[in-house]
């Protein structure tokens, strides 16, 4: 009685069973929904990048040709320089091309050159 008289004192009334049943029924049907609509998202992404993958492993290899046996043999120059990994062969590519393709696959994966090993470099021509 006590309690009722504080509640009136303020100008509000204390709810009624139904109504708080109402209030809880109605927050836990907004979570659920909120968790549906995550749901929904979530699989529709997983769909697209299931599609994505499918497409990329659909795409035909490209078709590098066959050396001929007609290229000759690059010659080693000299004793390799200090922290180098040894001998490249370079196959119609300058040295200043295979400079420039050594430092981006490095600077590519994050490594210095100097913990890279090439075997050689061979530019690849569309027929």
């Amino acid at each position: 009685m006590h309690i009722m008289m504080e509640a009136a004192a303020f100008g509000s009334e204390p709810l009624h069973i139904g109504d708080n049943a109402l209030t809880a029924v109605l927050g836990y049907a907004v979570v659920f929904c909120g968790l549906m609509v995550l749901m929904a998202i979530v699989y529709a992404m997983g769909a697209y990048f299931k599609k994505a993958e499918a497409r990329t492993k659909a795409m035909p290899a490209p078709v590098i040709p066959e050396s001929s046996s007609t290229e000759p043999e690059p010659e080693p120059v000299g004793d390799p320089a200090r922290g180098s990994a040894g001998e490249i062969k370079l196959y119609n590519v300058s040295d200043r091309d295979a400079a420039m393709i050594m430092a981006i696959v490095a600077s590519q994966m994050g490594k210095p050159l100097n913990e890279l090993r090439f075997k050689s470099i061979k530019e690849v021509k569309k027929s």
